[in-house]
């Protein structure tokens, strides 16, 4: 066989009987095109006398035809080395999470895959740009950017493989593409490779746009996190009696301990201590607390856990002094409560979306409402009032409550009165946002069942009893700092942080749906 490789023509002769085509060979060859009896001519290649083992090949001129273009370099090849010298090249960048040469690699397999069903070169290459901009725009790490990479290019060979329809097959017969390339409908060159199955737009980005997430839209999606009838009962929220009208009841209440009326324990420092029947103290005497709570942090050798007001350990003496004793009595008073009723919604079905925040002070009842904060959807305060207890405070608790003596001195809305703008503000099927809305909902006495609580959406890595601060929970997911104040806490503050953590919350949801 001739080898086209080695071959280069040295002269070329022409006669009327033959032709003859000198060969720079090893060993070297002569042909000889000469006429034959049959209709095609006969081809002669010989080697040189030189060589002891000379031999005759008699070949077709089709046969011989055929072996000499057998090696030539295929079309596509050397249209691929073509576009590969004008290929983009991705910019090297200091610090990269990525390394550049991996993904310039990544970035030419996408484009050799492109290049398969793709018109033309360059839209081949800015789609192969776009994508290698998502893969790395999704990817926090090398692993990661080489886990997403290895699928987008799964993903692109299996497109790139998938059958011609028949309707594609037709155009591709009557109208042939340059290449033998697959035909594409036009939607698919403007929105790419998912856009028969997603919505597109002409100038894609590459993100999806954020949907304003207020009134209607904001009700609808935040139904998928209410919690049941199940849930409100093992978290402590009144419900309504069955027999009593005005009256809570509350489920799985801890045991008392003590069934004496008159002696109860202090909700800060844990001290047993006796009242009179009006529920001020029988005894003077001062409350030494922590106000800060139990925190376990690592240390050498072990774990350690100590109080974040003071860095007290365990059982030691309380970093705070106030003048008495005091207690909760929310969950022991239980009558007076009030329960939102249902109304006809509008043509919508929105009945309203709510955050609302209280803050509460010790008086010789327990701990009653102070003030009372409600914002809608768009976080603007529609309600905001100081409340007037109705018994005598003995402690404001303003390093929490944020509530002075001076604020309640003029106060004259009392709870009944908050009671009637509740009811009439909310419905059966209003939706209430709030962290750990059970204890405002004690605070208010209100009974109600369309609820999102935060504390629940956003739980503690050890589960009950304990809960994560709404501090906390606004860091970390937010990045934003709240109740830094040394006045105290803020419940306008407070209510629209709700708010945001529920929004953001349903964004994070629906990015992992799509």
């Amino acid at each position: 066989m001739v080898q086209n490789s080695a071959a280069r023509l040295l002269t070329h002769t022409k006669s009327r009987q033959h032709i003859t085509i000198n060969l720079s060979l090893k060993p070297s060859v002569t042909l000889r095109l000469s006429p034959s009896s049959s209709n095609a001519p006969r081809l002669i290649c010989s080697k040189s006398p030189t060589h002891s083992h000379a031999k005759s090949h008699t070949l077709n001129s089709r046969s011989f035809k055929k072996q000499l273009c057998c090696k030539r370099p295929k079309l596509s090849d050397s249209c691929f080395q073509s576009s590969a010298m004008r290929r983009p090249v991705i910019p090297t960048e200091f610090g990269a999470k990525v390394p550049t040469n991996i993904r310039q690699r990544y970035l030419n397999n996408f484009i050799d895959e492109f290049l398969k069903f793709c018109p033309s070169e360059d839209l081949a290459f800015q789609m192969a740009l776009e994508e290698e901009k998502v893969v790395y725009d999704r990817s926090s790490s090398k692993n990661i950017y080489l886990n997403v990479a290895v699928n987008t290019l799964k993903k692109l060979r299996s497109k790139s493989s998938a059958p011609v329809p028949a309707v594609a097959s037709m155009s591709l017969t009557l109208y042939p593409l340059a290449g033998n390339r697959k035909a594409q409908s036009h939607e698919e060159v403007l929105g790419g490779r998912l856009a028969a199955k997603t919505s597109f737009t002409i100038n894609r980005t590459g993100k999806q746009l954020e949907e304003k997430l207020s009134g209607v839209i904001l009700y609808r999606k935040l139904k998928d996190y209410l919690m049941t009838e199940e849930q409100l009962k093992e978290h402590g929220y009144p419900r309504p009696h069955p027999e009593r009208s005005g009256r809570a009841v509350v489920h799985n209440l801890p045991e008392k301990k003590n069934v004496d009326a008159f002696s109860k324990v202090c909700c800060r420092c844990g001290a047993e201590y006796k009242i009179n029947a009006n529920g001020g103290c029988v005894r003077k005497e001062e409350c030494h607390h922590h106000w800060g709570r139990l925190r376990r942090h690592k240390v050498s050798g072990g774990w350690e856990t100590n109080y974040n007001c003071c860095s007290g350990a365990v059982g030691s003496p309380g970093c705070s002094v106030s003048t008495q004793h005091v207690q909760d009595g929310r969950k022991e008073s239980l009558d007076g409560f009030v329960q939102t009723f249902e109304k006809q919604l509008p043509a919508d079905g929105n009945g309203g979306v709510y955050a609302l925040d209280c803050e509460m002070c010790y008086t010789k009842q327990g701990l009653e409402l102070t003030r009372v904060t409600v914002i809608n959807s768009e976080l603007k305060v529609i309600y905001d009032t100081f409340v007037k207890p109705e018994s005598k405070v003995v402690d404001y608790n303003t390093r929490f409550s944020g509530v002075t003596e001076e604020d309640l001195e003029n106060a004259t809305i009392t709870l009944r009165d908050v009671q009637a703008v509740m009811l009439n503000m909310f419905n059966a099927e209003s939706i209430l946002i709030g962290h750990s809305l059970e204890s405002d909902l004690f605070a208010l006495k209100i009974i109600h069942s369309t609820v999102v609580d935060t504390a629940i959406i956003f739980p503690h890595r050890l589960g009950l009893p304990y809960k994560r601060a709404l501090r906390n929970l606004m860091a970390d997911h937010l990045k934003r700092i709240i109740q830094d104040s040394v006045d105290g806490h803020d419940s306008s503050e407070d209510a629209c942080a709700c708010m945001q953590l529920m929004m953001w919350k349903i964004r994070e949801d629906a990015k992992v749906k799509r």
